[in-house]
């Protein structure tokens, strides 16, 4: 049974991470289960839309040769290459047409897995009135681990959906949640 969603107030956000088609199945980067993340995100937005707080969501932009693939001697496989049917949210994600879209991983020279990592983001949310996020997205152990740390480290309040999430490996699902547990990151809504 799905859990329910919080009441959302002023100065909460959700921050959805990478929910992009090369990071569910038949992309070219799949997280196992990575699509189940949809319908759960889906009740966060509408009750995000229903509250009055904003929706941010994060994106993995690369160029073509990205020194994060495997052809560059990088740790994966080509993924969400700009403007590619990859890079596009999932199509049944319902995000709305305000949601602040945050571009990351269009750096030439290195990778960028937070949502915070050189965007802007941080300034944005305190400029938003925003000190508490909800996070959720792919993968649980690289981009949302990253970007909830940085958050973290920007002084934010995070609460993690757990259903929202998945790791690329099991393994790597259960140090991310120790790292983000020991960082402060509130689990299980």
């Amino acid at each position: 049974m799905a859990k329910a969603v919080p009441k959302l107030q002023a100065g909460d956000a959700l921050l959805l991470v990478d929910v992009q088609n090369d990071f569910c199945p038949g992309g070219s980067l799949p997280i196992p289960g990575g699509d189940a993340v949809v319908p759960v995100l889906n009740r966060w937005i509408d009750a995000a839309r229903q509250a009055g707080v904003p929706i941010y969501a994060s994106r993995c932009w690369h160029p073509a040769e990205h020194v994060s693939f495997e052809s560059r001697e990088g740790p994966w496989p080509s993924h969400c290459l700009q403007n590619s049917p990859g890079a596009d949210f999932h199509p049944d994600l319902r995000l709305p047409e305000d949601a602040v879209l945050i571009t990351k991983g269009e750096r030439f020279d290195r990778d960028q897995n937070s949502a915070f990592d050189d965007t802007g983001l941080a300034q944005r949310l305190r400029d938003d009135g925003v000190h508490r996020l909800y996070l959720g997205g792919l993968a649980e152990d690289v981009c949302v681990l990253a970007s909830a740390l940085d958050a973290r480290r920007e002084g934010f309040e995070v609460v993690l959906i757990d259903e929202a999430t998945r790791p690329i490996t099991p393994e790597g699902g259960l140090q991310a949640r120790r790292r983000m547990r020991e960082a402060g990151v509130v689990m299980g809504e």
